[in-house]
């Protein structure tokens, strides 16, 4: 099992983008959440097999339209193995 906790960089807020997150980690058996940032990024944490995070991750880095991501940085952290779901949390 691994997590990590993701930021996304670039038109990425008021586009529909924490949902095709959820969508996306729904399509590949990942938990966790999502967010907006108030500087205009997304955060994420995921967490699931390492292959699914994976192509998660690739998924994420494409978007979808109307965003525009420039960038996904990740860190891996430590897995929580609690996580039910993926959810959308509120903007921090």
């Amino acid at each position: 099992m691994k997590r990590v906790q993701g930021i996304v960089h670039g038109k990425v807020q008021g586009v529909g983008f924490r949902h095709f997150t959820k969508v996306t980690a729904a399509e590949h058996d990942i938990k966790g959440w999502v967010r907006n940032l108030s500087d205009g990024t997304v955060e994420f944490e995921a967490e699931g097999p390492e292959s699914s995070i994976r192509r998660f991750i690739e998924d994420i880095k494409k978007g979808q339209r109307p965003a525009k991501v420039e960038s996904v940085e990740t860190n891996d952290i430590q897995p929580l193995k609690s996580e039910t779901r993926f959810r959308q949390r509120k903007t921090r």
